[in-house]
């Protein structure tokens, strides 16, 4: 499937880092952003669009469907979106830090053939609750397989910024731990991770470079582990 290149992304809230020449992903990477997540200082989309060559950030609440997104056809049968569920997967393989789930909310059995032959994957970029509203906006995303993070340790900004849950991770820290395990090359996660580190050197020790923020906001205990 042909994809359009990387278009220009407006990182005006972002943490600044030196730009570098984007990563040839095969994955390729779509980020949905909250619209208020746009000036939120410590957001990483447009840093992970930016060190992608196919990748793309749609900054709103609701698209009609993914080819509308996208500009051209797209079959939602190959493409997954990284999804928080209510409740981790039982049956998650020791040390696996990646499950695909069916429509029981449970990793498939034998999930090479899918994952193998993905063209594409969906991130929701924002808050909780505003990933939360991102994903009931947009039911064609119900059309995507689901893929279920289990990331073997916190996210590495979370030391600038409470997350909501342990396998919570910033936009970019999710995007590479997905392409790590889908992208046949190791190059599009290493230039992400090179790009996090820019990130944390540029923010400084916690508390005194960018301001560390809630990514959750109060709410009832019956909503708190709902998606």
């Amino acid at each position: 499937m042909s994809s359009p290149e990387n278009p220009a992304a407006s990182p005006e809230a972002e943490l600044a880092v030196e730009p570098a020449a984007p990563a040839a992903n095969r994955l390729f990477v779509l980020v949905l952003q909250h619209p208020q997540e746009r000036r939120e200082p410590l957001s990483t989309a447009a840093a992970t669009v930016a060190a992608l060559r196919r990748a793309q950030l749609a900054i709103g609440l609701s698209w009609p469907n993914l080819p509308r997104i996208l500009g051209h056809e797209a079959d939602p049968r190959r493409w997954a979106v990284l999804y928080l569920g209510s409740a981790r997967p039982r049956q998650f393989a020791a040390a696996a830090e990646l499950a695909l789930l069916g429509g029981d909310g449970e990793p498939v059995s034998d999930p090479g053939r899918v994952l193998g032959g993905l063209e594409g994957v969906v991130l929701l970029d924002g808050t909780w609750s505003q990933a939360k509203t991102l994903w009931w906006r947009n039911p064609w995303l119900l059309k995507l397989h689901r893929l279920v993070l289990n990331p073997a340790r916190p996210a590495r900004l979370g030391r600038l910024r409470r997350e909501p849950r342990r396998e919570a991770l910033s936009t970019i820290e999710a995007a590479a731990l997905a392409l790590r395990r889908l992208d046949p090359k190791p190059d599009p996660a290493d230039a992400l991770d090179a790009v996090l580190d820019r990130l944390l050197a540029a923010a400084g020790p916690p508390h005194t470079g960018a301001r560390a923020r809630r990514t959750e906001p109060r709410r009832s205990t019956r909503d708190r582990n709902r998606f």
